[in-house]
């Protein structure tokens, strides 16, 4: 069955409006585990207007699921990693100045940067994954570079699902094919929600992991999070 990873940073959002320690950011991931979540994300970001470097650090000690910390691989990204050791570390080519992920490495271009950390970070006894597109050739370099999976960017899945389904999810069916071949495990993530992440987890020949943040939250407001999640858990039931 593929795991399920709540994205927290939305939480983290909503108590920074006020400061203060409301809603417990800590407190949210820790129910998500016991309402069956299989791990927690996180994706600090530099000027820490969502989860903070405090954050990362209580959640750490704290989950007792899969950690995986997201992020652009710069200074304060790699002491993160050497110094908690999560479950895994996903690479994301995202600037500061950014509002959300909304693109993949081009692991041609950055070929040899990413082969270093990658080797670093699995130094570490970490699980590496890289946020790419469904480009096969960028995947198959991934392969080269010697990550353990890729997280597919599925935000163009969900622009175009209520187009053509079948035709949306065509390019993430191809790249995973590529990607089994290659020998990675695969990962997918950004808007994905409780209308396109059954069809999504059908076409694909091996889902490993969902990162969702935005949508689950939102659809907790109306449904409870617990329910929220048992919900999302049936979308990736083989």
């Amino acid at each position: 069955m593929t795991k399920l990873s709540v994205n927290v940073n939305k939480i983290a959002t909503l108590r920074n409006a006020r400061g203060g320690n409301t809603p417990n950011v800590l407190k949210f991931a820790l129910d998500c585990e016991r309402f069956g979540a299989d791990g927690i994300t996180v994706h600090p970001r530099p000027d820490e207007r969502h989860i903070t470097g405090q954050d990362v650090y209580d959640l750490a000690t704290s989950v007792t699921t899969e950690f995986n910390i997201e992020g652009y691989p710069d200074e304060r990204y790699m002491k993160m990693i050497k110094e908690l050791r999560p479950a895994q570390a996903t690479l994301v080519p995202d600037p500061p100045h950014v509002l959300t992920s909304n693109a993949g490495w081009n692991t041609v271009e950055h070929f040899e940067k990413l082969k270093r950390i990658i080797h670093e970070i699995k130094g570490y006894g970490v699980r590496t994954s890289i946020f790419i597109e469904t480009n096969e050739t960028f995947v198959e370099k991934a392969a080269e570079i010697g990550v353990d999976r890729i997280e597919l960017y599925t935000g163009p899945y969900a622009e175009d699902f209520e187009k053509d389904p079948k035709k949306a999810v065509i390019p993430y069916a191809k790249c995973s094919q590529v990607a089994l071949d290659a020998g990675l495990e695969i990962n997918a993530g950004h808007d994905l929600s409780l209308e396109n992440l059954t069809f999504f987890k059908q076409q694909l020949p091996r889902l490993d992991e969902v990162s969702i943040g935005h949508a689950l939250v939102s659809d907790a407001l109306y449904l409870g999070i617990e329910n929220t999640i048992q919900l999302y858990k049936r979308c990736l039931i083989d």
